[in-house]
């Protein structure tokens, strides 16, 4: 099982975690909400995992931009 970490706006791939021992209470998923895991996680049929945050340019673009937090898709 992979874990792959991608920016949830931007898309770019930021990485990966290919060690199928390490557990979401080690990566700090298990505080998630159910609607923040929906939002947040993603499985696929092969048992990869997608886990969607914000990249670096994406959180500066945003703090110094808050108005693109109003759009659907700001930073595609």
């Amino acid at each position: 099982m992979a874990i792959h970490y991608v920016c949830r706006h931007c898309r770019t791939f930021l990485g990966s975690i290919g060690r199928s021992d390490i557990t979401e209470m080690q990566l700090g998923l298990h505080s998630l909400t159910p609607a923040e895991r929906r939002d947040i996680i993603a499985y696929d049929s092969e048992g990869e995992i997608t886990v969607k945050v914000t990249c670096d340019y994406c959180k500066q673009a945003l703090e110094n931009n808050p108005e693109l937090s109003l759009l659907a898709s700001p930073l595609q």
